[in-house]
């Protein structure tokens, strides 16, 4: 009988043994996942920014829009801008390639292409109502 309860506490402590190794071996395989794998701390929304936008014509296929442009001399454009704020930022430095008018029955819509220290960009015009200020709606870069 002595040594059937010598066998029955060895099996015993094995199992106890085996047991704690698994849960060691989890508990560890759970740290190091969670020291792996990196949470954003600010959730990251990607997509186009304006679906609803339709890009003019003259603007090149592969050209990209960007919400906000630096230029060189410092200042910088963003969609929104009023068209007078945007030739004060612009200066003589940054030269206007060419200019392009489109009109429809509900707007009317000017394209600029500008080149500035051999950064070429689009800058595109609305006026929100009638007899505003045209706005900067879309900033392209090629």
């Amino acid at each position: 009988m002595a040594a059937t309860r010598g066998r029955f506490g060895a099996i015993l402590e094995w199992t106890i043994a085996a047991a704690l190794m698994v849960a060691a071996l989890a508990a560890g395989s759970a740290l190091f996942r969670e020291f792996r794998t990196v949470r954003a701390v600010v959730p990251v929304m990607a997509g186009e920014a304006h679906l609803y936008y339709d890009a003019p014509a003259d603007i090149p296929p592969r050209a990209v829009s960007v919400p906000v442009l630096l230029l060189a001399n410092g200042g910088e454009l963003r969609v929104g801008d009023r068209a007078s704020d945007v030739a004060a930022r612009i200066g003589t430095a940054v030269t206007i390639v060419s200019e392009s008018i489109e009109r429809s029955a509900f707007r009317e819509r000017m394209t600029r292409f500008y080149n500035d220290v051999g950064v070429q960009f689009a800058v595109v015009f609305e006026a929100l109502g009638e007899g505003t200020e045209p706005q900067v709606a879309a900033i392209y870069l090629r």
